[in-house]
């Protein structure tokens, strides 16, 4: 966190089920950070089922990561009139397309002076903070790191080059989606 600027609220980015449903350790970890930090407004918690890209089965009703995030947000005493949730989505792309649809940052006034504060683990947030601008349409200055200490990825460096590459020049939720689609069946068969 910025020593001079506190984010007026949180988007707090999901990192997937454990093999039993349950929070991932990093999940959990990004969630306990936005329940630290000083309070804000809002805070909303996205995540959805990654799984579904393998055709895993659906989980109940409730067993969603945001649905799980904001159980540990509850059960950490934030006050639920706070809390929103996301938990559509399947990547960190459609984590923030989702949010824009449901409108789940709408009534915020945020900028430079009232940044919205990005929670995940410092190796994802560059792609995190370049997807965040071309999505919610904020300038950089409008946007705050949270850094969540842990390992970083190696792969998470070619996940933004490529990003940067296949959205260059586009703002479009349709084309986005399509053109992540496509990369990620790229990756996915190494070419």
């Amino acid at each position: 966190m910025a020593a001079d600027r506190v984010a007026a609220a949180l988007l707090v980015f999901g990192n997937g089920l454990a093999p039993d449903a349950s929070l991932s350790p990093g999940s959990l970890a990004r969630v306990r950070a936005a329940v630290a930090y000083p309070p804000v407004e809002r805070i909303v918690l996205s995540g959805g089922w990654e799984q579904a890209r393998t055709g895993a089965p659906e989980p109940p009703t409730g067993c969603r990561e945001g649905d799980l995030m904001r159980q540990v947000a509850l059960d950490a005493g934030v006050d639920a009139r706070s809390l929103r949730v996301e938990c559509r989505s399947r990547s960190t792309l459609e984590n923030l397309l989702n949010v824009v649809e449901d409108g789940l940052l709408d009534g915020l006034t945020l900028g430079p002076a009232r940044p919205l504060g990005l929670v995940t683990h410092a190796w994802h947030l560059p792609r995190v903070h370049y997807l965040a601008r071309k999505v919610l349409g904020l300038p950089s200055s409008a946007l705050l790191d949270v850094p969540v200490p842990g390992r970083g990825y190696l792969l998470e460096h070619g996940l933004r080059a490529a990003s940067k590459v296949c959205f260059f020049g586009v703002r479009d939720p349709v084309v986005l989606l399509r053109r992540e689609r496509r990369m990620v069946t790229m990756l996915r068969r190494g070419v």
